[in-house]
């Protein structure tokens, strides 16, 4: 376990940094986000969160923190999750194509006013591009949570948030940054006094 310590400290180096050029670079575009979840939801909209494996369980915990509470005693603000109901998940893959399964929940659930968040570490997660271009189809204002380059993603995302790494933890690891910073901003901006 001792080779370990040297191999700890140079992966929480890594994540600090990528974090730190995160904010750097995308400070903008990640205010601009806030800003509109925060319209949304003071407008009477609601929040559509979406994604795969790692980036699901990012939109279940976002949609936690929205519905439940993140640091005030509130009422609860409206966010779906799109990736728990796997009767809905499993029927539009199986009857159809998997990558349908947001798209179809984003037609059936999404309105002008809503905002969707489509998350994928690559930018190329196709269910995820499909989702966000029937969002923006529907007037819904799309934000694309991604890294690398950006991905495709930028052709179906009204605010685009790129985490500069092609790592996909340090991504992840920025994701939730993200995901925590909005929630609180959000949050403090609707209810604090």
């Amino acid at each position: 376990m001792n080779n370990w310590t040297g191999r700890a400290q140079k992966i929480l180096e890594d994540s600090l940094s990528v974090k730190r050029l995160f904010w750097d670079k995308q400070r903008e575009n990640i205010l601009k986000s806030a800003e509109a979840i925060l319209n949304s939801l003071k407008n009477g909209g609601k929040l559509l969160i979406f994604g795969n494996g790692g980036s699901a369980a990012d939109a279940q915990h976002m949609a936690a923190e929205f519905i439940n509470r993140f640091r005030l005693e509130r009422e609860p603000l409206p966010a779906i999750a799109l990736t728990t109901d796997t009767s809905i998940l499993t029927a539009v893959a199986n009857d159809y194509d998997f990558s349908d399964v947001f798209e179809k929940q984003i037609k059936a659930l999404g309105q002008p006013g809503d905002v969707a968040l489509g998350i994928s570490t690559s930018g190329n997660s196709k269910n995820v591009l499909r989702g966000l271009k029937a969002a923006r189809e529907q007037g819904l204002l799309t934000i694309g949570l991604t890294g690398g380059t950006g991905g495709n993603m930028a052709s179906f995302a009204n605010i685009l948030v790129v985490v500069p790494s092609r790592e996909t933890p340090r991504i992840q690891e920025a994701h939730i940054f993200y995901i925590h910073l909005v929630c609180e901003l959000v949050e403090e901006a609707i209810f604090a006094s």
